[in-house]
């Protein structure tokens, strides 16, 4: 069931005991929703806590050290930022069918939950958050505000992808404005900052980066070989994807990232006007129109096999 911020209040200020979910490989805005939520509940006197079928990335600490919560039993189950409960990894078998309320972003959102507060014409969920906040009057703390400017910045590519807003802008200034974040190292480390293993897969990408249907496609595969190679963990891929649609010929780009269990994760970009997130549905997955990604088993050339011709039925 669809609902608006009236109804997503009353269940907030009425929840005890919230499990706030995170999809797997978790981002920048995932993470800055889910733990924003969790101090808007902690303002409500709500006890909470933020789990994720993967570890949360490292860079990332100046919002989890925080900490995700404390143990208890939940009694309310909450997903931010997940279109689709297979997002959840391990944690779908223990709470996919028991999501009471979902905080989403995604066109392509599945409507899972009991109740789903969906804008898919937000840059981010973090900032679904944020004019959630503002509609109950809660406090933003300044952990909150860090956790909200960084997942619209990160959803938006600091700003320059299609899906920025001219709300998403508002909102940033307003984090910086009143809470005094110290945006400029939040941006360093989320787009600047790369290991020295990074830096030569990168480099090894471009190497290998295949042009199809008369380059209108550009594909990689990072597999899970390479990144033992280059001693480059799966976390560290966040922000791969636009490699893919450098060249000015490219319309539609796509990473695949092998995980260890041969499965591959494969995120797509669109460079104008191609709807990626049709594509994806169309192979089970699902996203954004610039946007979108998917999962497809291996070995690596039957996948590419699949993602090429999918790309080339949209196409026409």
């Amino acid at each position: 069931m669809y609902i608006g911020f009236s109804e997503a209040e009353l269940f907030l200020r009425n929840c005890e005991d919230a499990v706030i979910l995170t999809h797997r490989n978790p981002d920048g805005d995932c993470i800055g929703a889910g733990f924003g939520l969790k101090d808007i509940l902690a303002q409500l006197g709500i006890r909470s806590r933020v789990v994720c079928h993967d570890v949360f990335p490292s860079r990332y600490s100046f919002l989890t050290d925080e900490g995700a919560g404390e143990d208890f039993e939940p009694k309310t189950v909450i997903a931010v930022d997940i279109a689709d409960t297979t997002l959840m990894g391990d944690y779908k078998d223990i709470y996919g069918d028991k999501v009471q309320l979902c905080i989403d972003h995604h066109i392509s959102n599945k409507n899972f939950a009991e109740r789903t507060l969906l804008r898919g014409d937000a840059t981010a969920a973090c900032e679904i958050i944020y004019e959630l906040a503002q509609y109950m009057g809660v406090k933003i703390t300044k952990h909150c505000a860090m956790c909200l400017y960084t997942g619209i910045a990160t959803d938006s590519g600091c700003f320059k992808y299609g899906c920025t807003t001219p709300r998403a802008h508002e909102i940033a200034a307003e984090m910086m404005r009143s809470y005094d974040i110290n945006f400029a190292r939040i941006n360093r480390y989320m787009f600047d900052v790369k290991s020295m293993g990074r830096l030569k897969l990168e480099a090894k990408v471009n190497e290998l980066m295949e042009y199809c249907l008369g380059g209108k496609l550009a594909i990689a595969a990072v597999t899970q070989d390479m990144m033992k190679e280059m001693n480059v963990s799966m976390e560290e891929l966040e922000g791969f994807a636009p490699l893919t649609i450098q060249l000015e010929e490219t319309e539609v780009g796509i990473l695949m990232r092998e995980r260890e269990d041969g499965v591959y994760k494969c995120s797509f970009r669109s460079a104008n006007d191609v709807n990626v997130s049709t594509i994806c549905q169309s192979i089970g997955g699902g996203g954004h129109a610039k946007a979108a990604g998917c999962t497809i088993n291996g070995p690596l050339d039957e996948a590419k096999k699949q993602l090429i011709e999918a790309v080339e039925r949209a196409l026409g």
